[in-house]
């Protein structure tokens, strides 16, 4: 059996004595922060901006706490999310860093400037060769490939694909460009639906798109899977087919995971939130009724290890009546599969494993009051 990987974790609990972020502050120290991040390192926070309409991402005066103890390290941070595959709010930089001003993720609330990680239109990435089951490389954003450190601050919840997001798919979903995107999600070319308007005829770089007697049709012989149609296409005529299975959806996520932090040995550490546990992405113009009730703050120093122990949490709660959960309320049951029951979300666990991601093994610690709170 492979060693057990520290896992630190904070509960809800809060008083006069200590707040909830300053138990956030303690969490960071316990988990080991001040071996991450060096004087001048530029430290990529990674977030997840929320969309419009949604709440239950995680609130900017969190991500201060972050940010103000790198600076005290004397790492210079930075806020960062991509562009999603998806025409929608935030599908180029512009519209995404709005949203996430918009939705708090300013200097003044967060303490740190914002970076789109893979550039003005989702383009800005390199491919980085992997050891993985199926891909030999990956489209990994530049801005994470360059950064010194990578800080993932992820929300913990249910995925409608995945069975549950974490750290893993802040990792592997969040720091691939959009051709990453597509490749994890699709293995055939996007369609045009009857209606255009030229736009992609000229964004294409590869000479995919053609016109045909009036309609656009696009040559899955030569198109790369860019994703550059899909930006500028302002009709949402560009269609992506979500063709993948998910379960090699998973694995491709676990394997993409994997080229986001390599090259960071001993410079990255994850933080999850499991708090409004969520039965869908925050990708969604909605959140809807939480799941469990709120039950902590995690950090590790290991993916996996981070999102096992938090999966565990969860499904040791009592789950909330009167919401999407439709079985496994008790403690104990699967939460995951309660809410999407043709998921196998234990898929990208044992996948990032196998790879060398890290270990599902993990020692939970958890931070001792600083005197009695309460």
């Amino acid at each position: 059996m492979s060693s057990q990987v520290p896992v630190y974790f904070a509960d809800m609990r809060a008083g006069h004595r200590e707040n909830l972020f300053n138990k956030l502050t303690r969490l960071l120290d316990a988990a080991g922060i001040e071996r991450v991040v060096q004087r001048g390192d530029l430290t990529a926070v990674k977030i997840h901006f929320g969309e419009k309409g949604g709440h239950a991402y995680i609130r900017p005066t969190f991500l201060r706490r972050v940010v103000d103890r790198v600076k005290a390290l004397g790492g210079k941070p930075f806020l960062t999310d991509s562009c999603t595959l998806y025409p929608g709010e935030r599908k180029e930089a512009v519209s995404a860093l709005t949203c996430g001003i918009e939705n708090g993720f300013a200097y003044a609330v967060a303490g740190a400037p914002l970076v789109m990680c893979d550039g003005l239109r989702g383009q800005s990435a390199t491919r980085v060769p992997i050891e993985g089951g199926l891909l030999a490389s990956v489209s990994i954003a530049q801005e994470i490939l360059e950064a010194d450190v990578l800080i993932a601050v992820s929300h913990f919840k249910c995925h409608e694909l995945t069975g549950f997001g974490g750290a893993l798919k802040n990792l592997g979903m969040g720091c691939s460009s959009r051709e990453g995107k597509l490749e994890q999600h699709s293995n055939v070319a996007p369609k045009v639906a009857e209606k255009f308007c030229a736009a992609c005829l000229k964004a294409c770089a590869h000479e995919a798109i053609a016109f045909v007697e009036g309609k656009a049709f696009i040559t899955a012989a030569k198109c790369t899977g860019c994703g550059r149609c899909i930006t500028v296409c302002e009709e949402k005529a560009i269609q992506i087919q979500w063709n993948e299975e998910a379960p090699r959806v998973m694995k491709k996520m676990a394997e993409y995971a994997k080229g986001a932090v390599q090259g960071k040995d001993g410079q990255t550490l994850f933080v999850n939130f499991i708090t409004q546990v969520s039965p869908a992405c925050d990708c969604y113009g909605h959140s809807d009724a939480p799941i469990v009730p709120d039950i902590g703050i995690l950090a590790a120093t290991d993916p996996v290890a981070l999102d096992q122990a938090c999966a565990d949490l969860v499904n040791q709660t009592q789950g909330l009546p009167n919401t999407a959960l439709q079985q496994g309320h008790e403690p104990g049951g699967d939460k995951f599969k309660g809410v999407h029951p043709a998921i196998d979300w234990e898929i990208t666990l044992e996948h990032a494993e196998v790879i060398g991601l890290g270990s599902r093994q993990y020692e939970l610690i958890r931070l001792e009051p600083q005197g009695k709170s309460w």
